[in-house]
């Protein structure tokens, strides 16, 4: 195992950076992260050490962050999670750039309609931020909500991806 943790300078606040292998497991804003540093070492067992990140990774974040939204398409990920939590996040990656979907209509889409809270929760559970894009989930009724992040970090990446106005 080699997991490493570094920081990314972006427009709207320092990511914190996991990989392991060279793979992404772990995205969040630094200035939130502790419940994505305790995810990550209860997966892992361990805590991770400073180190730079993979030029892959680092790539696709300028850039996405330089207007290439479609960059984070083909990063490729290692979310773990349960398979319902597996579930939803693909179904998160494939929800367009510039698009917002309810999470009632996530449900829908991975065949739970019952399970709008669980979906709720699994995309709060997101280990991957940005990347596996939870921030595109909106409430029914088109209003902002549930960032773990805060709803103005929401509302900067929406405007980024052109989302909302």
């Amino acid at each position: 195992m080699n997991l490493q943790e570094s920081r990314f300078a972006s427009p709207c606040g320092e990511l914190t950076v996991v990989t392991n292998e060279g793979r992404l497991v772990g995205l969040g804003f630094t200035d939130g992260d502790t419940s994505l540093r305790r995810s990550l070492e209860r997966r892992f067992g361990a805590k991770p050490e400073r180190g730079p990140a993979p030029k892959a990774v680092t790539h696709v974040l300028d850039a996405y962050f330089g207007g290439e939204i479609e960059a984070l398409d083909d990063l490729e990920v290692d979310t773990a999670g349960t398979p319902f939590q597996q579930r939803v996040w693909r179904a998160l990656r494939r929800i367009p750039a510039g698009r917002t979907v309810a999470y009632r209509d996530l449900a829908r889409t991975i065949g739970a309609p019952d399970a709008v809270r669980a979906v709720g929760a699994a995309n709060g559970a997101n280990p991957v931020g940005i990347v596996v894009p939870c921030h595109r989930v909106i409430a029914a009724d088109g209003a902002l909500q549930g960032y773990a992040y805060g709803l103005d970090r929401k509302r900067w990446l929406l405007k980024h991806e052109s989302a909302i106005a």
